[in-house]
């Protein structure tokens, strides 16, 4: 009897088995044809003769050295790298003082962050755009980082908030009983018991830095200050004149790899992750 309603559920289920099914598919050809092209020549591209003639991975050394790919991949990892360290240092507190503690007018505060996620961020960049050009601070590495912080410091304090909040009150109580301090209790009790959260969130900063387009095209567009979303533009454009099609899919897959590699291993820690905050003592 068991097994039979067992089975009359996996029936039920079975479109959305056969729809992930056909995404699964789907995604795998498409993300394998680019690889494989990357791999070919241009002419083994046009002609659906896709590494026929074997690997050619002068494409890869043509698009890191050639297009400086590789000077680019080091940009995006010193903003996304420094950007998770920044909204973890300054966000974490934050989070902690908004999910433990009870004060005047911490509604409000909630509110005004909820308010500032609901903002796009591209309607604050002109803005911020014309006051870094007033005090004179574009062009600079510094200007992009504190950019990326600045504007990720909201969901950093939001997202944590919830992980705080749902630790048990005892220890902070046991803690205070052994003379701790606010801060010491922070940092030597709380903060240790929401690492699933605090890594949960340097993967997402991690790859929504890695990923992000628009600021990087207003406040570092010139080479020494390019990450890897502009840099790769630029090699699209050169490469619509060059025809090097098969340098520009190994321009693509060296782009996407990071970010594939992370959501393959850490899978399972975004998920519980994401669920953690979400229970309550």
């Amino acid at each position: 009897m068991k097994s039979k309603t067992h089975f009359k559920k996996q029936l039920r289920l079975s479109p959305g088995y056969l729809l992930l099914a056909l995404w699964l598919i789907f995604t795998i050809y498409t993300v394998g044809w680019i690889v494989c092209a990357s791999f070919s020549t241009t002419k083994e591209i046009f002609t659906n003769g896709i590494l026929r003639t074997g690997f050619h991975w002068d494409n890869y050394t043509r698009v890191l050295e050639k297009h400086k790919m590789s000077y680019y991949l080091i940009n995006s990892l010193i903003y996304s790298v420094c950007t998770c360290a920044g909204v973890v240092l300054l966000g974490a507190p934050a989070a902690y003082v908004l999910g433990r503690f009870h004060f005047r007018f911490k509604n409000a505060v909630i509110n005004a962050i909820v308010i500032t996620l609901s903002i796009p961020y591209m309607m604050v960049v002109l803005p911020l755009f014309k006051v870094a050009a007033s005090i004179d601070i574009l062009g600079s590495r510094i200007t992009l980082i504190t950019l990326y912080i600045g504007l990720n410091i909201p969901f950093t304090v939001f997202f944590l908030s919830g992980y705080f909040s749902s630790l048990p009150s005892a220890l902070e109580e046991a803690a205070e009983i052994d003379g701790a301090g606010p801060v010491r209790t922070y940092w030597n009790i709380m903060f240790p018991l929401v690492q699933p959260g605090i890594m949960t969130l340097i993967i997402f900063q991690f790859i929504s830095t890695w990923n992000e387009y628009f600021i990087a095209l207003i406040f570092g567009n010139s080479t020494q200050l390019r990450p890897i979303s502009t840099g790769l533009q630029t090699i699209i454009q050169s490469m619509k004149y060059s025809g090097d099609w098969a340098g520009l899919f190994a321009g693509v897959v060296v782009v996407f790899v990071p970010t594939v590699i992370l959501y393959v291993f850490l899978s399972n820690r975004i998920i519980i992750g994401v669920t953690g905050g979400a229970i309550k003592e």
